[in-house]
């Protein structure tokens, strides 16, 4: 077991915020910290080229692409590099040739990221997108669905999709993981979804411009490789007449950096040193704790599952994010839904959600 007081430690930024929203950026952790300098320091005083750099460069990624099979549960192989859990939204969308008619499910508690792509589709390639609630997206499959595209964890509200129902309806499954991957247990296969697109930023304390794709092996042929560049290709030097390469690596973003690949593997290294099953377990329970005190003092707790998220109704709840910023807590309004939301982690500490079930409770008399 980790010691709650020394893993919180390798977060600076805790030292002098309550930094709750993880859900939109996670704390960087010193030891990322460290990892970007080393690297920058690196390509600074080294420079950026010959063999030795990009075979250097080549072998991070490839290390990255292992640091996030590992949390997914698949195979490395079964990965793509992104920049965003909406860049392996829009890969999947694009990616599988929809045509005019075909119809997409999705829900009422979905990100901007997952419904933009969805949007260009029903103007471009004239398809159909069907909006129906969260908690019900798995018994309203029909057999017109050509595709379910949702959240595996609601950013609203922090419910968790029933995987298992939506799984036994056989429907080729799209999951928008931005709020799950790192945040709850995952294992994709167990899951049954055929593509899973994540976050390296958020739950996972990466760099912003970080994330993955699972694709389910057998779907990789469905999908046509969006844009083409030469980490796509088996043989780059024969570009024009080029195979796609092997793997979901044709599907990564753009030429692997060496600043995104050193922070993004360092946190994981950290999370992972730690032990995925107590970051998981700690996060939730401090959630779970968070949740019950504010439904205690008379806040209205939206409903939501085993996960890291909490949300709560405000009258105002930019004004109550910016008050309670004042007492440095860091927290994140969603006001589409007249919602307030606070992301807890392994990292957070039980004074510091006592002390904003406090200060909640006395904005809400």
């Amino acid at each position: 077991m980790t010691d709650p007081l020394t893993f919180r430690a390798q977060f600076p930024v805790l030292e002098r915020l309550s930094y709750l929203n993880a859900g939109t950026e996670g704390p960087v952790p010193r030891r990322a910290a460290e990892a970007v300098k080393q690297r920058v320091e690196l390509e600074a005083t080294a420079g950026r080229c010959g063999h030795e750099y990009f075979d250097a460069l080549m072998e991070l990624a490839a290390q990255l692409r292992g640091a996030y099979a590992g949390v997914l549960g698949c195979d490395p192989a079964e990965v793509a590099l992104t920049g965003s859990t909406t860049d392996g939204v829009n890969t999947v969308i694009a990616g599988l040739r929809l045509r005019p008619g075909d119809e997409v499910l999705t829900s009422d508690e979905e990100h901007p990221g997952l419904l933009a792509p969805l949007g260009l589709a029903r103007r471009r390639d004239r398809i159909k997108v069907r909006v129906v609630p969260f908690a019900e997206i798995a018994g309203e499959v029909t057999s017109s669905t050509r595709l379910v595209a949702c959240s595996h964890v609601s950013w609203v509200s922090g419910r968790v999709l029933d995987t298992v129902a939506l799984a036994a309806t056989g429907a080729p499954v799209l999951l928008d993981a931005a709020q799950a991957l790192g945040a709850v247990p995952v294992d994709v296969g167990a899951l049954g979804c055929d593509f899973y697109a994540a976050s390296g930023q958020k739950w996972l304390c990466g760099p912003e411009g970080s994330g993955c794709l699972y694709v389910r092996p057998e779907r990789l042929d469905e999908l046509v490789v969006p844009w083409p560049g030469y980490g796509s290709l088996a043989d780059p030097a024969n570009a024009l007449e080029s195979e796609p390469a092997e793997g979901a690596a044709r599907l990564d973003h753009g030429f692997p950096a060496g600043v995104r690949s050193a922070w993004a593997r360092a946190s994981l290294q950290l999370l992972g040193d730690a032990g995925w099953e107590w970051v998981h377990e700690r996060a939730a329970a401090l959630a779970e704790r968070l949740a019950e005190g504010l439904a205690e003092r008379g806040l209205e707790v939206g409903p939501r599952g085993r996960s890291t998220l909490v949300s709560w109704k405000s009258e105002d709840p930019q004004a109550e994010v910016e008050r309670l910023s004042e007492s440095g807590i860091v927290v994140r309004s969603i006001p589409a839904f007249g919602l307030v939301r606070a992301s807890v982690g392994a990292w957070s500490s039980e004074h510091e959600l006592d002390a904003l079930v406090s200060l909640a409770a006395r904005s809400a008399r």
